[in-house]
């Protein structure tokens, strides 16, 4: 596991010329360095001291970052105040003495100016509170230590950053003034640090949902150091930031620069869509003309085995590198890549009607695929299902033909809105306002603040207006894990109209403007950026949309070209 820390004595080889013990004992506070060609540090090993120092190293830089007034108003470049820093502490030889050098360094930066204004925190005000509490830990932090960063914190500024902003409008932050040193050359510990550690306190400050994370985020800090920091080249390097993203549980936050590290890893595919339908990885869909011919797989067969190796195995190595917000979205995603692997012949074990077969098949590039990306009803935006039940997908809709759209469905009983898949126009408003007769509120943010970093507060109540004539049939909304961020909000929006229902299984549980970040090397991640909740405060991030009909496709469904899902939301609507 890359995740495992190394326990035993290691060895430390800074790249650089001997570094004095005084020099050692007093970084330079401001970054003066601009660490243009690397960061001096190459590390071969870490001990269990040298891996705490550096967690307590990370915990105090980041709250520095973003609290301390100097920091904040951005008169020192604090990337290259890390790297300054960072061989002293390596050096030290207990927790002590890393104690003492980041006590030395913070007075360095000379008196803590007087706020004006000051923040405050009005916990009422608060859905998640700043997590702070490590401050007062006397086994972390010396006294000294402990004086220092409480002296920062109280006369932290109300509403200053100069690494981060909230977006106009919608507030999710933005990550200014971060540099993505994409020339960086691998490896360079320095700086494989600093990406961890940006991140990590990103996640700690500006993560709306921080307080769904399955495991305690101090201890995935010190259990990352060791495999990102020892990472030898740059795809080591990436596949260890993968694992650390995939432990937020976020589906926003893949290392979106770098999934061609993820396993499996290769060019190719087979020419198949596969889905996890009942538990089973199920081929759902053949990709490109012959396909069916050339693989001879059918519609709804079933692969067992890849290689010689069972699927479920498969899937438990795959599982660490796979950032989802709940487990559905996580087989989603294993399924888009199932059969990925290098190019030419790869042996199948499949079961079919006759039950199981070996099968040798061929992976092509996957230039050559058109993979499908929703599971909504083919055909145009708006259909006519019979007299009854009008059709609307959102997949290709466009703001302007909505009026048109619910003319024509006015006479219907019933109007099926498919979103299982991402809306091509932004219509929670402009749908939703056929829908309801009255203001009706559907969802409220949670937005991080400045002057508060970790803390997020509750915003408005946002609803919908009715706008136009009211559509007066029943609504079947259908989703599935395909319905992500957008589709999710509008999920929620159109499901507040009086005759709306839900329709389907579990969405993706990934909602809230997506903020970007940059990382050393070029790489990128994001995170979901602003708190999405129902008007009573109940949380959607994991949860997803959870329908008021559950329905899910199965095996037998598929083979026979059926819709489960679609046909239950007609059902709906014809029943009395």
């Amino acid at each position: 596991m890359l995740t495992h820390l190394i326990r035993s004595a290691f060895l430390l080889s800074i790249v650089a010329a001997p570094i004095a013990p005084a020099q050692a004992d007093a970084p330079a506070a401001t970054g003066e360095h601009d660490f243009k060609a690397g960061s001096p540090i190459k590390l071969q090993a870490l001990s269990p001291l040298q891996v705490e120092n550096l967690a307590v190293t990370g915990k105090v830089w980041g709250f520095l970052k973003y609290h301390h007034p100097a920091v904040t108003a951005g008169q020192h470049r604090w990337d290259g105040a890390l790297l300054d820093i960072l061989p002293a502490i390596l050096a030290a030889e207990n927790r002590q003495a890393a104690d003492a050098i980041l006590q030395r360094w913070i007075v360095k930066f000379g008196p803590v100016a007087d706020c004006d204004p000051c923040a405050s925190l009005d916990q009422q005000d608060f859905q998640l509170l700043p997590n702070l509490k490590w401050l007062d830990d006397t086994r972390l932090l010396n006294p000294e230590l402990r004086k220092e960063l409480k002296e920062v914190y109280r006369k932290r500024s109300a509403g200053k950053q100069y690494y981060v902003s909230l977006a106009p409008g919608v507030e999710n932050p933005v990550f200014d003034n971060e540099p993505d040193y994409k020339d960086l050359r691998f490896p360079d510990a320095g700086f494989q640090l600093l990406s961890l550690f940006r991140l990590w306190n990103i996640i700690e400050y500006w993560a709306p949902y921080r307080d769904q994370l399955d495991e305690d985020w101090d201890k995935v800090l010190r259990e990352s150091i060791a495999p990102v920091a020892l990472a030898q080249d740059r795809a080591s390097h990436e596949l260890a930031m993968i694992a650390l993203i995939a432990r937020i549980h976020d589906t926003h936050t893949n290392l979106w620069s770098s999934l061609q590290v993820r396993p499996p890893v290769g060019r190719c595919h087979l020419p198949v869509r596969v889905r996890f339908i009942e538990g089973r990885a199920m081929v759902s869909a053949h990709l490109g003309e012959d396909a069916a011919a050339a693989t001879g797989l059918k519609i709804g067969d079933t692969i067992e085995a890849i290689g010689g190796v069972p699927v479920d195995t498969l899937l438990q190595s795959w599982k660490p590198y796979f950032a989802a917000s709940n487990e559905p979205t996580r087989l989603r995603d294993m399924g888009a890549v199932l059969t990925k692997g290098d190019c030419g012949p790869v042996q199948l074990t499949v079961r079919q009607d006759k039950g199981p077969m070996e099968m040798s098949l061929t992976r092509v590039p996957r230039k050559d695929l058109k993979i499908p990306t929703t599971n909504d009803r083919a055909g145009d935006t708006f259909q006519l299902l019979g007299k009854d039940v009008a059709y609307i997908k959102l997949s290709s809709i466009k703001s302007a033909d909505i009026p048109g759209y619910m003319e024509k469905a006015a006479h219907t009983k019933g109007l099926v809105i498919d979103i299982r898949n991402y809306p091509s126009a932004f219509v929670p408003f402009a749908l939703g306002q056929y829908l309801v007769d009255k203001p009706t509120p559907f969802a409220r943010f949670t937005v991080g603040d400045l002057g508060n970093p970790g803390g997020f507060k509750w915003g408005k109540v946002v609803a919908l207006y009715p706008q136009a004539a009211r559509y007066a049939g029943k609504v079947m909304i259908l989703v599935d894990d395909i319905s992500q961020s957008q589709s999710e909000y509008t999920a929620m929006a159109l499901r507040a109209a009086p005759r709306a229902r839900v329709v389907g299984s579990t969405t993706a549980g990934a909602d809230g403007n997506a903020s970007w970040i940059p990382l050393p090397g070029g790489l990128r991640t994001m995170i979901s950026g602003i708190g999405v909740f129902y008007p009573d405060k109940r949380p959607t991030q994991r949860i997803g949309i959870v329908p008021d009909i559950e329905v899910k496709p199965t095996i037998a469904g598929i083979r026979a070209g059926r819709d489960e899902v679609l046909e239950a939301a007609i059902a709906e609507i014809q029943r009395q």
